[in-house]
């Protein structure tokens, strides 16, 4: 094993956090308002805006504790990762993309609650998603769980005290870029996981097809035959089709309605250039959705799953794997390459996560607008304020994750876009108006979704730990659609009676 030098690794970090802060300040608009700072005020190309995009959609979750699944539970975890949860987000992203492109251009949206709330000309679905969105600082605490296990593992120092450090210096240059310079950042970020995302894949293309029995599956099959199975019984999270396939495909469409996926499309300045920026996004995609097989060859080289003496946990598997694997050089800049994974999401919801909160719960709530003069003051206090809680839920997750901090993660996020799926649905799809459909079809994926995952409702969630809030966000999907449904076709026939019932004005004789 190469030995990666703790103090060599300190210095790379240092060089890429202060490129990250220098291209902050290069991009920094000279503007201090909240507009400039949520979708900015600069013309992007589509291949900047793809490079962004695909970044923020593939994030710590995808290069870091995603592929931990796949080395636990197989092939099971590889289908709804690798296979169907990435084709669901790409016809979601076709369909969703140019449709929200379209209005949020038109009345100027900040973010998903400003848009929904616009749309259907409602102040309390503006704030009700604005207070929504603190379930996504879940998702904050992922990343930052990720990014501080490859850090520590890396320079050899206690993970508290990398987590204050991460969350200091991102949520500070955040907190003073915007917009502008999330794209540049999230670019140069995207170029480095390219080169990453390919060395991995690389590092063990040569024992899947190596034959004499000793191919990458057949060492897995000697390992856990589970592992090799399309659906592994034992698992908590993967055991049938529709938990594998249903559920991913339902959550791939609707992850796409997370506001810092979404509101990418604003950045473009010409329509003209969204089947561009389409393209780019979904190859880029392709590669980086790729890496958790990785999974695979993480799990062959850690067949017990030990590492250093010591029973890896799930979210540290390809962080070790990384380290072990790899000359010192290599792991450099693929250390580099993970946290640039997590940096490239983490960024977004940093910046997209205050926004929504002063836009579209404080302003309102005090009769202020996203002009006013303390708009971007109140902005950086919620930021600073988000900074001391991410920290704390991220150093519980550190101590006694829950299997692993992805389910924390979940269990915030999948519930956020589940509230989020109807009205972006309707609002894009339909010409409705009715403030009905969308206020219905929210809170009932609210309760569904909490009653089934704290109930424990259906067999799935019973018995078992942990529990899949997949399971829980699914069936919230298809209640609070079918729902919303009901109401948008009844008040479309009553609609068509009104017409029919109408007296007919007859012409003078």
């Amino acid at each position: 094993m190469n030995q990666l030098s703790p103090g060599l690794t300190m210095v790379a970090l240092a060089v890429f956090v202060l490129l990250m802060i220098g291209m902050v300040l290069k991009s920094r608009t000279t503007a201090d308002n909240l507009k400039s700072y949520a979708v900015g005020s600069l013309s992007f190309s589509p291949l900047m805006v793809a490079l962004a995009l695909a970044s923020s959609l593939t994030s710590a979750a995808t290069f870091i504790i995603n592929p931990g699944f796949i080395s636990l539970y197989g092939m099971g975890a590889y289908l709804a990762f690798g296979v169907v949860m990435p084709l669901a987000i790409f016809i979601a992203l076709v369909f969703l993309m140019k449709r929200f492109r379209k209005y949020g251009v038109n009345v100027g949206s900040l973010s998903i609650a400003d848009w929904v709330g616009k749309r259907f000309d409602s102040s309390f679905l503006q704030k009700l998603f604005g207070a929504l969105s603190i379930l996504l600082i879940a998702f904050i605490v992922l990343i930052c769980v990720g990014i501080t296990k490859v850090i520590s593992k890396a320079i050899d120092v206690q993970e508290l005290y990398v987590l204050i450090g991460l969350v200091i210096v991102v949520f500070t240059y955040i907190m003073f870029g915007g917009a502008n310079s999330l794209v540049y950042t999230n670019s140069a970020q995207a170029v480095v996981m390219v080169i990453v995302a390919g060395i991995l894949l690389y590092s063990g293309a040569h024992t899947i097809f190596s034959g004499g029995g000793e191919d990458l599956f057949s060492q897995l099959k000697g390992i856990d035959p589970q592992l090799v199975e399309p659906f592994n019984k034992t698992s908590p999270l993967f055991r049938d089709f529709f938990e594998v396939v249903v559920c991913n495909a339902v959550i791939g469409i609707a992850i796409v309605c997370q506001p810092h996926i979404l509101t990418k499309s604003l950045m473009l300045k010409k329509d003209s250039e969204v089947n561009r920026f389409l393209l780019y996004s979904i190859l880029l995609l392709i590669l980086f959705f790729s890496v958790v097989f990785v999974g695979f060859y993480a799990r062959a080289y850690f067949p017990d799953l030990m590492f250093e003496g010591e029973l890896l946990q799930m979210d540290g598997i390809i962080p070790a794997f990384v380290i072990a694997r790899f000359p010192g050089y290599i792991s450099l800049l693929l250390i580099i390459g993970l946290i640039a994974a997590g940096l490239s999401t983490l960024e977004g919801l940093i910046q997209s996560l205050p926004t929504s909160l002063t836009n579209d719960l404080f302003l309102p709530l005090t009769g202020k607008d996203s002009e006013h003069s303390s708009a971007m003051k109140i902005n950086r206090v919620i930021t600073v304020c988000i900074a001391v809680v991410v920290v704390f839920l991220s150093y519980q997750q550190l101590v006694s994750p829950n299997l692993s901090v992805a389910i924390f993660a979940q269990n915030g996020v999948y519930a956020f876009f589940s509230a989020a799926f109807v009205p972006v649905f309707f609002g894009i799809f339909t010409k409705t108006k009715n403030k009905i459909i969308p206020t219905v079809g929210t809170l009932t994926a609210l309760l569904v979704y909490y009653s089934v995952y704290y109930l424990e409702l259906t067999p799935y969630m019973q018995d078992v730990s942990p529990k899949n809030p997949a399971i829980a966000s699914a069936l919230s999907l298809m209640c609070s659609f079918a729902v919303a449904s009901v109401i948008f076709f009844y008040d479309r026939i009553a609609a068509g009676k009104k017409v029919v019932s109408k007296p007919q004005t007859l012409g003078s004789n």
